[in-house]
């Protein structure tokens, strides 16, 4: 089993930056099997105990977001 720990402020502020609802614009994301396509914008569903973002992408995926990783902006209003 594989474990992951990340630091409790850290995860804390990923979750104040990011509840669910936010608005999200991907820039690149890393998955080498089936990644989101750039430029997809999706919702926040939640941050999960790992850090990793969960999304509702707008075209139907819900792959998460991996930060450090993936390259995302948060959109500051609806567009």
């Amino acid at each position: 089993m594989i474990s992951i720990n990340i630091e409790r402020g850290l995860l804390e502020k990923l979750r104040n930056e990011y509840p669910p609802g936010t608005r999200i614009r991907l820039m690149e994301m890393r998955d080498p099997v089936a990644p989101v396509p750039p430029g997809t914008t999706g919702t926040v569903i939640a941050v999960d105990d790992v850090g990793t973002i969960h999304m509702k992408w707008d075209n139907g995926r819900t792959l998460g977001l991996i930060t450090g990783v993936d390259s995302f902006s948060k959109l500051e209003t609806e567009e």
